[in-house]
């Protein structure tokens, strides 16, 4: 798998590529054979061939060599490409990740996303350290993890692959000649043993699959980097305000500046699969896992703090609490800390059987009383804190205790804070069932918006229930109900964050949101406030909320009615006031993924953001403090692409120290598969949310003066996008059967790559595709459409003038937005990336699954002609003919790697081809073909990463 290389002559990063690309070559000689390896090599020759000198090496070529092999000999090589994009994928993270070590140890200009850089503008702004630590107190960062499915590879693949990459790290490193042969020895094993490891999933996953899936990122990454993350700013910004640090949060703090949240389990929108039953496994395994860390944490300590209370003072508090254990060793006598110790442990052991952990890895000694929360915990550790405090042990905290102390402080009893969604169809049609049994409205569903809002209020300002036990509901209603009643058992039990927000998808009016309220008042979580004398008021005015209800706006449309919508909303009293108990804030979520389906790339982007300025204006006018929920998937087509541009392109004022935003499928793995990674990503998260808060506008947009021109150019151009796209998407006649046929969509459809079905509904229809399988298969087949279509068309209407001077003045004036309009900028970058990957010589082997003739060349030939318009236009604005060259680095990689991914896409049209046409050749139904075609998927996105 790898040419004949002299290492002096290469970069470090591909001399480790070739390393492993040599090994993988190693193990399928030895055990798949000579013939399978020179086979490989063969096509890994032409197809290195062809990417460096297109003109000198027929595609022809290519596919001829690929036509022609047999269906094992196909899925040999396809594996072979496979595994080679995972062991690729694995050097390059750790390149980036040693690039980003040294320039730290060497003291170099701080990376752009560190806390350091953040904190370096935020001083040249003259912001002070008392403003960062007034932000702090006042943040809340949570990235979401989701199961939403574009994550190809197995956990046992992930696992494998992680410990590779320990063993390449180390590689690296001064080691003996003895250890140098014994990790080579290892990563060699470690290959072979991947390649005899299967990449395919054979079922499909349960949702309990999903859970456990995104557990193991808090093993290898949240757990610990998490707290150590709070010393770090703690420290950072206590050595450089000396004079404002006292108050900063800081581990074991009130703040909580950067929480977890997640949806696996609780996002029930479209997924049949998610229900009551779900949630409750969802928080039992969350808590089983943070009470398996936190007794493990405990044992630790027992062995490190051995601390004699014969050469030691320790306060009063402490020999109280050690007091309290069940320990009578007489060699533990003068061993306070670590008879505290015990008494700790046997508490959370008992509390740990109370959440349902049958089995203990240690027996604790005693029986010790529950604790009654986390902060119980958390106070006996501050006790241990503040005693060795008193008596010159701050540096023993620091070993382990005070990261304790601040992962209880994060994870409490619940790990991460589980969000519920669900569709505004579903709630109408629930109470429209359950207003008809109560005899109070007969068809609900049927009123008009205002009607609905009236009956609603009404509702909710009435002390009685409207559901009745005698009553029969359909099985929707009666699940809908069992979930919100399992929601506030839930919080009893596991703490009340451990469900905190309520996802309303679909948001379209007022109603949706009021329902989500009736709901909650129906199953006891919006309830009566008490008066004074504590007896229950009830004037549900004076209610309590719960669950935070978050409208999702997420197609065009919708963003568009947002700022309206919840104008509306908050102009409700009994709305208001909610609002007002949950501390004047609001969430409001804003969809990446159907807004770029439904209007392209161009107007979603453009479309999201005036809905933030809007929305910003609204909440500033009403008093009410904005927090903004981003759902961004992996694609640049979903709101992928680098969180940190993307945070600091947001329109001023819209951070204010409060976002959250979702993770997704493949890219939790490729940000939190490492600890020292995930770190930086979450350092990343912190650092932009600071510097996007905090950053005056004046010195935050330069380009002030000129914004009105800015924002009209983009909306016109935005306009013509929008039309250009929705002509090739949704009027143009046959699309729908061209993407069918011309992408790997059915095929994607059948991978077990999560529980989600790929459509809301059983149909065909572009509307119903959820826009995950969208974006992937796009990806796939190398058009990655939803991340360009529209623009080049836009670009070139928009310049279309006869007179000279203007075109020339709007010329300048797209340059200029692109110098000087972080957003704008932002947006072309994100689009250089997706043209970079798109290869339309590839493209056309797959126009060419279209079986209408006509169709395929209508349909391709327009997407050609916008392809061209796109570079032609990004070429006048930028001034780059090449792509990525803001980005040499990534440029390299690709380059480097698109030679491996050409025949696994030339492979899966032959595969698709083959399958979908199986002519009198049995072994092209054969279930191993299927998998053949399912590899190829899985290595493609593999290689090109960020497709999903």
């Amino acid at each position: 798998m790898a040419d004949q290389y002299h290492p002096q002559q290469e970069a470090p990063e591909k001399e480790d590529i070739r390393m492993l690309g040599r090994m993988l070559g190693d193990v399928i000689r030895e055990k798949e054979g000579i013939d399978i390896f020179n086979l490989v090599e063969k096509v890994r020759r032409t197809a290195v061939s062809f990417r460096r000198n297109p003109n000198l090496c027929s595609a022809d070529t290519l596919n001829n060599l690929l036509k022609n092999l047999s269906r094992n000999h196909a899925i040999s090589v396809v594996r072979a490409f496979s595994y080679f994009s995972h062991l690729a994928n694995i050097a390059v993270d750790k390149h980036a990740n040693l690039g980003y070590r040294a320039a730290r140890i060497a003291g170099e200009a701080p990376e752009k996303g560190s806390l350091n850089y953040a904190l370096n503008m935020l001083d040249q702004a003259g912001v002070s350290g008392a403003e960062i630590k007034k932000l702090l107190s006042e943040t809340f960062i949570s990235p979401v993890l989701t199961a939403h499915p574009t994550e190809v590879q197995r956990k046992s693949t992930l696992d494998s692959e992680r410990e590779i990459a320990r063993l390449l790290a180390e590689h690296g490193t001064a080691l003996t000649p003895k250890e140098r042969k014994h990790n080579t020895e290892m990563l060699y094993a470690r290959i072979a043993a991947l390649w005899q490891t299967r990449l395919l999933r054979y079922t499909r996953l349960s949702v309990a699959d999903e859970i456990n899936n995104a557990l193991s990122y808090y093993r290898i990454t949240f757990l610990r980097e998490l707290p150590e993350l709070y010393h770090s700013i703690q420290e950072e910004i206590g050595e450089r305000y000396p004079e404002s640090a006292d108050g900063i949060p800081a581990p074991g703090s009130e703040s909580k500046y950067l929480q977890m949240g997640s949806w696996i389990g609780g996002d029930r929108d479209g997924n049949p699969n998610v229900n009551a039953d779900t949630m409750l496994h969802a928080l039992e395994r969350q808590s089983h896992l943070i009470m398996e860390f936190y007794l493990e944490e405990i044992h630790n300590l027992g062995a490190e703090l051995s601390i004699s209370s014969l050469l030691n003072h320790v306060s009063p508090e402490l020999q109280e609490l050690a007091n309290t254990s069940s320990d009578t060793s007489l060699h533990r006598v003068d061993e306070p800390y670590r008879r505290a110790l015990i008494a700790i442990y046997s508490r959370l052991a008992a509390t740990a059987r109370d959440y349902g952990m049958t089995s203990l890895a240690r027996s604790e000694i005693g029986v010790g009383e529950p604790y009654a929360s986390p902060d119980e915990f958390g106070a006996d550790l501050q006790i241990m804190i503040d005693s060795l405090n008193q008596n010159a042990g701050e540096l023993i905290v620091r070993i382990r205790l005070g990261s304790l102390k601040a992962a209880v402080d994060i994870f409490g009893f619940h790990l991460a804070t589980l969000d519920m969604r669900q569709s505004s169809d579903v709630h109408e049609r629930v109470l429209t069932e359950i207003f008809a049994a109560a005899q109070v409205e007969p068809n609900y569903a049927a009123l008009p918006e205002e009607k609905k809002v009236e009956l609603l209020i009404s509702e909710l300002s009435k002390p009685r229930l409207l559901y009745s036990p005698f009553a029969e509901y359909s099985e929707e209603t009666t699940s809908e109900l069992k979930i919100m009643r399992t929601a506030r058992y839930i919080r009893e039990q596991y703490g009340k964050r451990a469900i905190t927000n309520y996802i309303i998808s679909h948001t379209e009016t007022v109603s949706d949101l009021l329902e989500v309220y009736l709901l909650q008042k129906e199953s006891g979580l919006l309830h009566p406030r008490r008066n004074g004398n504590s007896e229950i008021s009830h004037q549900w005015k004076d209610a309590e909320l719960d669950l935070m209800a978050i409208p999702l706006f997420e197609t065009i449309p919708d963003l568009r009615l947002a700022a309206t919508i919840m104008k509306e909303a908050m102009s409700i009293p009994f709305i208001r006031e909610l609002i007002r108990k949950q501390g004047d804030l609001q969430e409001v979520m804003l969809g990446y993924s159907d807004s770029n389906k439904d209007g392209g790339y161009t107007t979603s982007n453009w479309e999201l953001y005036k809905a933030e300025k809007q929305l910003v204006a609204l909440f500033n006018q009403m008093g009410v403090k904005l927090r903004l929920f981003h759902g961004r998937g992996g694609t640049v087509g979903r709101g992928g692409g680098p969180t940190y541009e993307a945070i600091l392109a947001q329109p001023h004022g819209t951070v204010n120290g409060q976002i959250r935003l979702t993770e997704q499928g493949e890219m939790i793995a490729s940000k939190f598969a490492h600890a020292e990674i995930g770190s930086r990503n979450l350092e990343l998260l912190v650092a932009s949310t600071l510097e996007a808060s905090l950053m005056p506008e004046d010195k935050n947009k330069k380009y002030a003066d000129k914004m009105h021109d800015f924002e009209t150019a983009l909306e016109e151009i935005s306009t013509l996008a929008y039309k250009a796209y929705r002509h090739l998407v949704y009027e143009t006649p046959g699309f729908t059967d061209y993407f069918f046929q011309s992408t790997p969509i059915a095929e994607i459809a059948e991978l077990n790559i999560g529980s989600r079905p790929a459509s809301r509904k059983s149909s065909r229809r572009i509307e119903d595709l959820r826009a995950i399988p969208w974006s992937f298969s796009w990806g796939q087949c190398r058009v990655l459409l939803p991340g360009w279509y529209g623009f080049g068309s836009a670009i070139t209407q928009w310049l279309d003038e006869e007179n000279p001077d203007i075109k020339k003045r709007k010329i300048a004036l797209l340059q200029s937005m692109y110098k000087e309009w972080p957003f704008f900028e932002s947006m072309l970058s994100n689009m250089d990336m997706v043209l970079a990957k798109a290869d339309l010589a590839i493209a056309y082997r797959y126009s060419e699954l279209v079986t209408d003739p006509n169709l395929r060349d209508s349909v391709f030939s327009q997407i050609c002609a916008e392809h061209q318009r796109t570079l032609d236009s990004f070429e006048i604005i930028t001034h780059e003919k090449e792509r990525l060259v803001n980005n040499p680095a990534l440029a390299r990689a690709l380059r480097d790697r698109l030679a491996y991914i050409d025949p696994l896409n030339h492979l899966q049209v032959e595969l698709i081809k083959r399958h979908r046409n199986p002519g009198n050749n049995p072994e092209n139904l054969d279930a191993r073909a299927t998998r053949g075609i399912h590899l190829t998927i899985n290595g493609i996105s593999a290689g090109m990463r960020n497709t999903g």
